[in-house]
């Protein structure tokens, strides 16, 4: 896609995107109570399953700088001494890497010196940001799941780094999967991301790795949904578009007011979907009540 192709694009999207409130700006607009109360209906078995992949704290060609983890009480001999004690540690991430399960909130993705809805990324400070924080989704977001699972309609394990879903993909997905895309629901796209990481084991997925393409991201609109999330980054590398790197970022969350979720893991839900049939179920997400925070460490939970 070239850079003017792109730009046009942007500009549609920006212009079919719903204005919404300042309580729930951008793509949220779409998950309404009502909307949420259905989701919450269609639950049949009770069965829980998270969509996050364990925190890593070892480096790797993928994760240059991992979370850290250590414990910093029981020292000594306390643990061992008559009386209470308590065991305690403090944890620390990079949240917008390679590796680990998170949330981008709306202020995350500057472009033209904006933010989402022409907010000025002057807003963003070294203090933190001022405006589309995590404070939007402090109460969580609560609707519809539906899983869309690309190498299964292509008969692969996983998509090899550099490849892209088409809005074609999700249309045959929706078909061979018996399931659609409504108003309000958290779309989840597998590529096989965590797959052929665990199969072939880990690499720089910051110059390789699979995403849609940004003119994919014409369905999501079309269908109104309300947040995406995905195994891997949601945009490809090396990108469709030369002179912007994150190019559905830049759709998904400053043009559309469009949560993300970064390599999330789909592995374990996708045995229980399969067994019972069902592609689509109750998600919640629930980021950390972070100040000023451009994005969380996010552990969403379906529950069939």
């Amino acid at each position: 896609m070239s850079g003017a192709d792109f730009l046009s694009l942007c500009r549609r999207l920006r212009e079919q995107a719903p204005r919404g409130t300042d309580e729930r700006p951008g793509a949220l607009a779409h998950l309404t109570p009502e909307r949420v109360v259905a989701a919450a209906a269609g639950v049949r078995r009770g069965r829980s399953v998270s969509l996050a992949a364990p925190i890593e704290t070892e480096p790797g060609p993928d994760n240059p700088e991992p979370a850290s983890h250590r414990m910093t009480a029981p020292t000594g001999h306390e643990a061992e001494a008559p009386g209470l004690h308590f065991a305690r540690d403090r944890f620390a991430m990079n949240v917008h890497g390679e590796v680990d399960s998170h949330l981008d909130a709306l202020c995350h993705v500057i472009f033209d010196g904006e933010l989402h809805g022409g907010v000025p990324a002057s807003s963003v400070t070294p203090d933190g940001a001022g405006a589309l924080t995590l404070a939007l989704v402090r109460d969580g977001i609560v609707g519809r799941g539906v899983l869309l699972d690309i190498p299964r309609l292509r008969g692969e394990p996983w998509l090899d780094p550099g490849d892209f879903v088409t809005a074609d993909d999700l249309l045959a997905a929706e078909t061979a999967q018996d399931v659609t895309v409504g108003p309000g629901d958290l779309l989840f796209v597998r590529v096989g991301h965590r797959h052929r990481r665990r199969s072939l084991g880990p690499w720089n997925a910051a110059q390789a790795r699979v995403g849609l393409h940004p003119a994919a991201m014409s369905f999501l609109v079309e269908r109104r949904v309300a947040a995406l999330g995905s195994d891997g980054n949601n945009d490809t590398a090396p990108s469709a578009v030369a002179e912007v790197p994150f190019p559905v970022h830049v759709l998904a969350v400053n043009a559309l007011g469009l949560h993300l979720m970064d390599y999330l893991d789909f592995e374990e839900l996708l045995p229980v979907c399969e067994q019972l049939g069902r592609w689509s179920f109750l998600c919640v997400v629930a980021p950390l009540r972070l100040p000023a925070a451009t994005g969380s460490p996010v552990n969403p939970i379906a529950v069939l």
